[in-house]
């Protein structure tokens, strides 16, 4: 810190905060103590080699170092309370007579300066300074027994089977298990090595860079950052996830059947990457850390990549089923094929359940950070993805956090209840447009109340819709009037139920995926009976292509993604012509 310049206030407590937990610690307290014991001792050593002129200040000596003791006792009172050594230090604070005062004070100043002195001639111990170990590893915890030069010999043995000793994209899986890394990381490490431009990898420029990343990244998160990250930077952004996710779709057996509408590639990758930064990007910064990647389970899916043939197991992340019913869906809602909707469009979803006032805030840029929203009124299909699987599953971290943002109109962090108000008011109306008589907002607040058990009185705060299990409901019953009724139609014991058991089953947002999944190839059927005049078999992945190929659509560039969370203008983003 700079001199003269002040601690903040939120720092100054934080510096404080630290400062009281090591001092509250047996061994410092033990350390202090001894401390002052060597620093009384030397006093009387010293006071005792002087004249007998001195009895006075030597007396006084010895009680001030007996009061610095008795100190000591005062600050150890949590750990060994003992009411003698109160009594004692309590009279130092008493007001002495006044003939005292003057002969006191005089004692006292001559005798800190001797005490002074005897703390600058002693030396503190060298092990003091050596008792703190690295606790801080921003690129994983380097283990001991990593022998970087075997890594290096078995890499360049298997670069030895190549022409020329250089590896193309399709050998990388061979360079990618030498380098004992999952599969599908064979994109990022040919990229990273400078592949696309020549389109080869030679022997010394892998070894090289691999070398580096070895000595300087020590966990599976820190290297995957290092291999997609751009230079300079310590996060990744969406952008970097584009090659890898291409050559994902280019090479697993699951997504074969893309291959034949590749205008479909940057719809899947947008999606995936959109449920990327929605699980992982925690901080809703738009870029993704080491440490978030590492709190993570993406890099554990990644990994599945390689073992499960079927891409729609993988839930999380990969599922084409799920990219089908969400580009579906907004297919749907986006009339004019513009990619874009405004607010009429979003509010025909789900045959107009989410309330108007719930719409405006989603279009107040409070949970997109693109100026499209608030400029021209529209959202892309990147918001809308983070929309669906926040509408469909209201129990998940980011979720809450997604419609907490919403329903906080004045941003200050907590539901009020004039904040609860504004949103059922229109509840009220649309109950009233179906015969409905809706429940007064009191006796409402007092359920939600009961529902939430926030822990200050009058507001909600987002800790308190995270612990409890029926967040759902909550949310619901402000600016869902379908799911509200549906919620209402059912008792109280079967949504504890549901709560309780949600951790064995599917999550919310699986289950509707599924079952949207399921309406929609049964939907292509009937209407490939209708048309063909025949009844055939179904079979999931031919309807998958049929699917995708019957939605064809003018070709345009579409890969402008986000707006949601990232400050990135990929406008008029042409994904082929950039790959070719």
């Amino acid at each position: 810190m700079t001199p003269g310049k002040v601690l903040q206030p939120v720092l100054k407590m934080k510096v404080d905060e630290l400062f009281l937990c090591w001092f509250s610690q047996p061994a410092t307290q033990l350390t202090l103590k001894d401390c002052l014991r060597r620093i009384k001792n030397e006093e009387k050593t010293e006071i005792g080699n002087g004249d007998s002129g001195n009895s006075k200040n030597e007396r006084f000596a010895t009680k001030n170092s007996d009061s610095k003791q008795s100190m000591l006792g005062d600050i150890r009172l949590p750990l060994s309370f003992s009411p003698p050594q109160l009594s004692t230090t309590l009279p130092l604070s008493t007001s002495s007579s006044s003939r005292n005062i003057s002969n006191v004070k005089g004692t006292r100043r001559s005798s800190g300066t001797r005490v002074v002195q005897a703390k600058k001639e002693e030396t503190l111990p060298p092990s003091l300074s050596q008792t703190i170990p690295t606790f801080y590893f921003p690129r994983g915890c380097p283990k001991e027994k990593v022998n970087i030069d075997a890594v290096i010999a078995k890499i360049e043995r298997t670069f030895s089977q190549f022409p020329n000793e250089r590896a193309t994209l399709d050998d990388m899986g061979k360079v990618a298990k030498a380098c004992e890394c999952p599969l599908y990381w064979k994109g990022p490490l040919f990229y990273c090595a400078g592949g696309e431009r020549t389109g080869y990898v030679s022997v010394h420029k892998f070894v090289a860079m691999w070398r580096k990343i070895l000595q300087t990244c020590y966990d599976d998160a820190a290297k995957f950052v290092h291999l997609l990250m751009n230079p300079g930077c310590n996060y990744l952004v969406q952008e970097d996830f584009i090659p890898f996710l291409q050559d994902v779709v280019n090479s697993h057996p699951g997504l074969s059947f893309l291959k034949e509408a590749s205008e479909f590639h940057s719809r899947y990758i947008t999606t995936v990457i959109q449920r990327i930064f929605y699980t992982v990007n925690r901080s809703w910064s738009g870029k993704i850390t080491c440490n978030e990647l590492r709190k993570s389970n993406f890099l554990q899916n990644v990994a599945l990549l390689e073992e499960e043939a079927d891409i729609n197991q993988l839930t999380e992340y990969f599922s084409y089923e799920h990219f089908y019913v969400i580009y579906c869906k907004f297919w749907e809602l986006d009339t004019d094929h513009d990619l874009y909707i405004d607010r009429k469009d979003l509010a025909r979803h789900n045959d107009h359940a989410i309330s108007s006032r719930m719409i405006e805030r989603i279009f107040s840029g409070a949970v997109t950070r693109g100026r499209k929203a608030q400029k021209d009124g529209k959202i892309s299909y990147a918001d809308f993805v983070w929309f669906l699987i926040s509408e469909e599953d209201k129990k998940t971290p980011t979720s809450i956090e997604y419609w907490f943002r919403c329903m906080d109109l004045d941003g200050d962090g907590v539901l009020s209840m004039y904040e609860l108000e504004y949103f059922y008011e229109e509840q009220c109306q649309k109950l009233d447009n179906m015969a409905i008589e809706p429940l007064p907002f009191e006796d409402c607040l007092c359920q939600m109340l009961d529902l939430v058990k926030p822990q200050y009185e009058g507001k909600i705060t987002l800790h308190d819709l995270k612990r409890c299990k029926l967040t759902n409901v909550f949310f619901d019953t402000f600016f869902n009037t379908e799911k509200y009724l549906d919620r209402e139609e059912r008792d109280q014991f079967s949504m504890l139920r549901d709560g309780e058991g949600e951790s064995q089953e599917l999550s919310d947002w699986e289950k509707y995926a599924a079952e949207e999944y399921d309406i929609l190839v049964a939907e292509e059927a009937a209407s490939d009976q209708w048309n063909d005049g025949y009844e055939a078999e179904l079979n999931p992945v031919d309807h998958q292509k049929a699917n995708v190929l019957k939605y064809q659509m003018e070709k345009r560039p579409f890969f402008e993604m986000p707006s949601h969370l990232a400050d990135v203008d990929l406008d008029e983003y042409d994904y082929e012509e950039d790959f070719e």
